[in-house]
């Protein structure tokens, strides 16, 4: 770690983060459940690219709550932006699959990263989905709910699930070439549009693999550290990279990171171990 500061209280921090999550979500859900889809005054900032008041609403809980308790840290968030610190700056998106969101998928979460130089060191999600709370502390294992998760140890492709995720940013005609050999492969495939949740499920062993090209930091570092941490196979780009301009997130199981080599192989140096 390429500084001589002393290393923050991340135990701390990773408690915090959890019921921060947790309420997060949890409120976001019945503002959502209550209010209904009229109440969400939606703005779009591109193509298939939404926020909703209650993404604005989320960010604010989040940052203000993160401040009371940990004043000294930074704190980048999707919709109000942020700076970095060297002592260290939380990365949040406090609805990540804010279409699903909308619309009423369950597939959505709230995702919640602490930074330290070139390293994450800690990872909370909300998964709405199952009304539970991911994490991980560097070097200390992914839970869920408390209880310790860890990757799939599928080995065969011909019953290997991989979730894909796709930016408009990226080709598409890409994205279908890596679909067709998947295919070819035997491995079924899914596409969930919340890639903080696509990386737990790699994580929790319910997927064998998560890939998307482009995304940024927000959406990939509290879910790429939990499936690290829970023994899957991942890489993404740099610290410094991911945080300006994010990239690309690869998460496999261990026993079949072989058969997704070809994914990860032609973006050579943009991505590196977690």
């Amino acid at each position: 770690m390429p500084f001589d500061t002393v290393l923050p209280d991340l135990d701390a921090r990773v408690a915090v983060a959890i019921e921060l999550a947790r309420k997060v979500g949890r409120d976001a859900s019945n503002f959502r459940r209550d209010s209904g889809a009229a109440a969400l005054r939606v703005e779009n900032k591109g193509l298939q690219d939404f926020v909703t008041v209650a993404d604005k609403q989320a960010e604010d809980t989040i940052r203000a709550a993160l401040n009371a308790h940990f004043p000294e840290d930074g704190f980048i968030g999707e919709e109000s932006g942020g700076a970095d610190l060297d002592t260290g700056v939380w990365v949040v998106d406090p609805i990540d699959g804010t279409t699903n969101f909308m619309r009423g998928f369950r597939h959505w979460g709230v995702s919640i990263a602490f930074v330290v130089g070139d390293q994450v060191m800690v990872g909370a999600i909300y998964d709405a989905a199952q009304d539970a709370v991911y994490s991980a502390v560097r070097g200390k294992g992914a839970f869920k709910d408390g209880k310790k998760i860890g990757a799939s140890q599928v080995s065969d492709p011909s019953k290997a699930i991989a979730i894909m995720g796709h930016s408009r940013r990226t080709s598409f005609d890409d994205y279908l070439v890596i679909l067709k050999t998947l295919y070819e492969k035997g491995i079924d495939y899914r596409r969930m549009g919340a890639a903080a949740i696509g990386l737990v499920r790699v994580a929790d062993g319910i997927a064998d693999l998560y890939y998307e090209l482009q995304l940024n930091s927000w959406d990939m570092l509290a879910g790429a550290l939990i499936a690290h941490e829970a023994g899957a196979v991942v890489r993404m780009p740099g610290m410094r990279d991911a945080l300006a301009e994010g990239g690309p997130v690869y998460a496999a199981a261990p026993g079949l990171a072989h058969e997704f080599a070809f994914i990860a192989d032609p973006l050579g140096h943009r991505l590196k171990p977690i």
